[in-house]
Parts: structure tokens; sequence; C-alpha cells
């Protein structure tokens, strides 16, 4: 009795030995992932890491910016244009801009032009840049302040465009970076076994992962706000047309047709000075 408990505790003892063996070199296996690759690489890979990092904090930024001043600029122009068309004179449409103020690049192209026609027709060319006759007086009004709210409409593109370009690159350059550290690391140990190539070489390739995730939403809000911006400068080229001929004839634009919905233009000739 006494020989055949001594040989179940002899098993049981050997059982746990074998399972505290198979498990240790679990226990002994390094951490994986993103932050244990950060912490374990060198200067070079923990700058390219706050780069792309810093890169997205730009990115999301400027969407979220862009997208904002975009909406609020739309809304205003919308609102700006009802009031315009609905005006009886362009004395109406001045007050309602000294009111309220010019917010939006087509109140800014109103107010500008109106009062490059009131000047150069009651003073005349007193400069260099106001010679020439009225109209071509206004157009260059028109278009320098068309130049000046596409310089704003544009701004930060720029940013997002180079993000998207180089960021991918960035994330590779990275991964080539932790992979050479990975290699010499195994070179110089003793042993060598798939553990110790598919755990380094698998933590560099989350540096090109990190740099596509910086870099498709950059290159889809690029595109997005180029449309839109082309969408919006099209309509103001347009209005602009409108504004120069009325300013230029002073007649009536009895109705006109935009996306195919037909909308009163109707305004009274303004005064001459």
């Amino acid at each position: 009795m006494f020989d055949f408990v001594n040989n179940l505790l002899q098993v049981v003892a050997q059982v746990g030995q074998a399972a505290s063996e198979a498990a240790a070199p679990v226990a002994m296996t390094p951490d994986s992932g993103m932050l244990h690759f950060v912490a374990q690489s060198d200067v070079v890979g923990k700058s390219l890491f706050g780069i792309l990092i810093f890169m997205s904090l730009i990115t999301w930024y400027l969407i979220f910016v862009k997208s904002f001043t975009n909406m609020r600029t739309h809304r205003h122009s919308r609102r700006f244009l009802h009031e315009f068309w609905a005006a009886s004179s362009l004395e109406q449409v001045e007050n309602e801009i000294a009111t309220h103020g010019a917010t939006e690049p087509f109140a800014h192209v109103t107010s500008h032009a109106i009062h490059a026609r009131n000047h150069h027709a009651k003073y005349g060319a007193l400069k260099l840049e106001e010679k020439g006759s009225t109209s071509a007086f206004v157009t260059r009004m028109i278009r320098k302040v068309i130049d000046e709210e596409t310089a704003k409409l544009e701004n930060g593109l720029t940013v997002l465009a180079s993000i998207g370009s180089t960021a991918p690159f960035i994330g590779l350059f990275g991964t080539v970076w932790g992979v050479y550290h990975a290699l010499v690391g195994i070179g110089l140990s003793d042993g060598v076994n798939i553990n110790r190539i598919a755990g380094p070489v698998g933590e560099a390739l989350i540096m090109t992962g990190l740099g596509l995730a910086v870099a498709i939403p950059a290159v889809l809000a690029y595109n997005a706000f180029v449309r839109a911006n082309r969408v919006y400068l099209a309509q103001l080229d347009a209005f602009a047309h409108d504004l120069f001929t009325f300013l230029s004839t002073g007649q009536q634009v009895i109705e006109s047709r935009t996306g195919g919905n037909v909308r009163n233009m109707a305004v009274a000739a303004s005064k001459k000075d």
C-alpha cells in the first residue's frame, strides 16, 4: 500500500516538473508589440515613431479645423447669396455688408468690387494700380480678391499632401532600420530559432503599418478638400462674372440657371454717383 502511494507521488512530481519546464520558455518569451518595439529601439527608431505620431496629430487637426471652417463658410455664403439676389439695389447690399460685415468670399468680392467702381468713378486713377478704365480696375480688384480667397481656402492643403506622400516612406525607413538591428542582434546571439527572427521582424513591420495609417487619412482629406474648393471657387467665379456684368452695364438680369434650378436675380440698377 505504501509502495503504491510513493509511486503515485513520484508520478505527480514528475508531471509537475515537466509542466514547469514546458511553461518556462513561455514565461521567458519577451513582450511584443508597438510599445515594446519603441522601447527596445534606438534614438533613430524613437525619432521616426515620434515624427509619425506628430504627423498624425497635424493631419487630424487640419481635418477637423478645415471641415468646420468650410462648413461655416459655405453656410454664410448661401445666406449672403440669398440676401444679395433678393436685394432691391446695390445700396441695400452695401448697407447689409456694412451692418453684418464681409465674413466670407462672396461678400468680400462684392464689397471690394462696389468700392472699386465707386472710387474709380469718383476720383479717377490716382495711383498707378488704378490706371485704365473703370471696368479694367474693377476686373483687377475682383481677380485680386479671388486670388486671396483661393489662398485662404488652400491653406493647410500643402501640409496634408506632404504628409500623405512622405509618411509611408518614413514608416518603411523605420521598418528597415528595425529589421537591420534585429538581424544584428540575432547574429550576435548564440542560438537562432524562429522566435528570435519572427518577433523582432514582426515588430519592425509595425512602423510600415503606422506610416500607412498616417498617410491614408491625409490623402483622403486632401482629395476631399481639393474637390470642395474647386466646386466652391467655380461658383465664386460665376458670381464674380455676374457681378462684373451688372456693375459694368447696370442692367437687370432676369433669371439664371444654376444646377437646373431657376433663381430670381432681378436687381434694380444702382444710381451713379
